[in-house]
């Protein structure tokens, strides 16, 4: 495989599909399969294969005609591509209901990827204590200093939205250089940090439209 070209400007939507490229290639290799095609990928994706050849095609030379793609090659492209090949610390603020759920979320068991440490205020009683896992609690004031010694870069930020962008800067003065937010709050950010959003409820209401277009069209 001889990848020559990498698009810094990925579109978006490709950009999302990568983790389930990832996801996909680990399952052939898993299932022994050696090599596939872009017609099997865009079943187990649900779009078609002009889609998959044409994403591929932003990375250069991933397969070779008459043969197709090599799922292991692929796999660890994917994985080094997403950063998967090391450990990632993960930094989690906000340990409400959504917090603790994504706590007890084993990350680790399908990527390389885990909270190690939670915070929130002084008046979580969570605060001082340490999960089943072993994930300690801690104040949101000791955070500078915490994830300094832990090295940690990302965090997830599960707060209420009108606390999130304090929170959000707080991280960011802490050295967090990506984030991925809960909530529907638009954090403001400089260009040397990455936010991913993701909002439940916008989440919801797509699946919902969605819905209700299948019901009318089958009328």
């Amino acid at each position: 495989m001889v990848v020559t070209k990498f698009n810094e400007e990925l579109p978006k939507a490709t950009a999302k599909r990568l983790p389930q490229y990832y996801r996909i290639f680990k399952q052939f290799v898993a299932d022994k399969v050696e090599r596939t095609n872009s017609q099997a990928i865009a079943k187990k994706l649900g779009v078609d294969s002009a889609t998959v050849r044409r994403d591929f095609s932003l990375f250069g030379e991933l397969g070779r005609r008459g043969y197709g793609y090599d799922t292991l090659a692929l796999r660890d492209f994917f994985s080094d591509l997403l950063g998967d090949s090391a450990e990632t610390n993960i930094a989690l603020v906000g340990v409400g209901n959504l917090g603790r759920a994504l706590i007890h979320y084993r990350f680790h068991d399908r990527n390389k990827m885990r909270i190690i440490q939670a915070y929130d205020v002084a008046g979580n009683p969570l605060v001082g204590t340490t999960t089943e896992d072993g994930i300690p609690i801690y104040n949101i004031s000791d955070l500078k200093k915490n994830l300094a010694d832990a090295n940690i870069e990302t965090a997830i930020i599960s707060v209420q939205s009108d606390r999130a962008q304090e929170v959000a800067d707080t991280l960011i003065k802490a050295g967090i250089k990506g984030i991925l937010n809960f909530t529907p709050r638009r954090l403001e950010v400089s260009d040397d940090i990455t936010v991913q959003s993701v909002d439940l409820t916008s989440e919801l209401q797509t699946l919902l439209f969605f819905m209700q277009d299948k019901k009318e069209t089958t009328k």
